[in-house]
């Protein structure tokens, strides 16, 4: 009777779903899907906001860029004034005493096109990086809601158990209580069922107090504000097929780095190269000493930079993005062998579970035969209780064997479906 309890009063039901292959629906009937949970979590995310903020700054700073290398124009203005008393204060030949400017300054760099195009295309990548990131973070939002949508769903299905166990139980109940009044069976055997019939009503009710927390860490987790019951949807998975290997989503990542390599080395290249700029300028510029009416002016000029000698610091710099690209190479390979390792294993898996179907399926109708029978005889009392509660028992485990092998189906095409992104 002690396993029997253990047994009955246990219904694993747990699974792994994400969006690919599920049911996009939002509610139905007043049920609500995986898909729902998801969406709102999305939507409610402040790191998905964030990321997606700072595209939106991404784009503005390769704005400022292009801008950056356009003509410059800046207005300065600067006044001077050194008194000598009694042949003491600056010497006038340095100062001339007093001074006044007013000027209007243009200025334009005739290199740089190849910096400007190499940050933009550095912009670009940073962006590609940022929308790499809301990806990942949806993927981990998902797997988060999947987990919890799960536990709450394994706590439905829990109750519905109980619920079915406690429904069996007090119909038999009854009957037991007039055949042991009209002493077909012992007292000590009515009251050997009475306790397990109590204990499960116990659990039932337990079973009701964990699902109404699932549910609320679920609708917290999801950024819902609502404490009003609802009944989860099981995901719906279909088996996909694998990726073609070094296509999925996650080597989008190595693929960035490779890119941010070449143009860190390109970086260093034209940073190296020499700098030519014009400069313009014109407005009032005067000692104030001789005719300053007539001091006011235009000059014209040009400004070249070549670098020569720096310690060999431009060869350091290459050195450590080749060794930096060669590291992220080692993480791509040893990467793309693990994925195809995983998947080729999830296959396997998937396959070996779906082989247990049928003999399950073969024990669930002989042992509910069995039931059906058994049933019959306790109400002609031809049959002990103890042999009655096994072939519940019996029933019950094929029940959950056959529940848990089809969860593990789903976790495991869950995985499937994660590593195929």
């Amino acid at each position: 009777m002690v396993r029997f309890r253990k047994i009955l009063f246990t219904a694993i039901i747990y699974s792994s779903a994400f969006r690919q292959g599920a049911v996009a629906q939002t509610t139905v009937n007043g049920k609500k899907d995986l898909e729902y949970f998801i969406t709102r979590a999305t939507a409610s995310s402040l790191l998905i906001k964030d990321f997606s903020n700072q595209v939106l700054i991404n784009k503005i700073d390769s704005m400022r860029i292009r801008s950056g290398y356009g003509p410059k124009i800046t207005a300065s203005s600067t006044g001077l004034y050194a008194p000598r008393i009694h042949g003491y204060g600056f010497d006038e030949v340095m100062t001339n005493g007093q001074s006044l400017d007013a000027l209007l300054n243009v200025n334009y760099a005739l290199t740089g096109k190849d910096m400007k195009a190499n940050q933009t295309r550095s912009l670009a990548l940073q962006r590609d990086s940022l929308n790499y990131a809301i990806g990942m973070s949806r993927l981990d939002l998902q797997k988060a809601i999947t987990e919890q949508y799960l536990q709450a769903y394994d706590s439905q299905q829990q109750v519905e158990f109980n619920r079915d166990v406690f429904g069996l139980l007090k119909n038999e109940e009854v009957l037991l209580k007039k055949l042991t009044r009209s002493n077909v069976y012992k007292q000590t055997e009515y009251l050997t069922f009475l306790v397990t019939f109590r204990q499960q009503q116990l659990q039932y009710k337990q079973a009701e107090v964990q699902l109404k927390t699932d549910l609320a860490n679920l609708n917290y987790l999801a950024g819902i504000k609502d404490t009003t019951a609802a009944i989860l949807v099981e995901p719906k998975l279909k088996q996909e097929g694998a990726v073609r290997s070094g296509n999925s989503f996650f080597f989008k990542r190595f693929e960035i780095d490779s890119l941010k390599a070449v143009i860190d080395r390109k970086a260093v290249d034209l940073s190296y190269r020499p700098k030519a700029g014009i400069y313009i300028n014109g407005g009032y510029n005067s000692s104030l000493v001789l005719q300053p009416y007539k001091n006011f002016g235009a000059s014209i000029g040009f400004t070249v930079s070549v670098p020569i000698y720096d310690g060999h610091q431009r060869k350091m710099q290459q050195d450590k993005i080749n060794l930096q690209a060669r590291t992220s190479a080692d993480y791509r390979s040893f990467f793309q062998s693990q994925q195809a390792l995983q998947i080729d294993m999830l296959y396997q898996q998937i396959e070996a579970t779906k082989a247990l179907f049928g003999q399950i399926d073969e024990q669930i109708r002989l042992t509910r035969g069995l039931i059906d029978v058994d049933s019959k005889l306790l109400r002609t009392g031809d049959i002990r209780v103890a042999d009655f509660v096994i072939a519940i028992n019996n029933y019950m485990v094929a029940q959950n064997l056959r529940r848990q092998t089809n969860i593990n189906r789903l976790k495991l095409i869950s995985q499937l479906s994660y590593w195929n992104h």
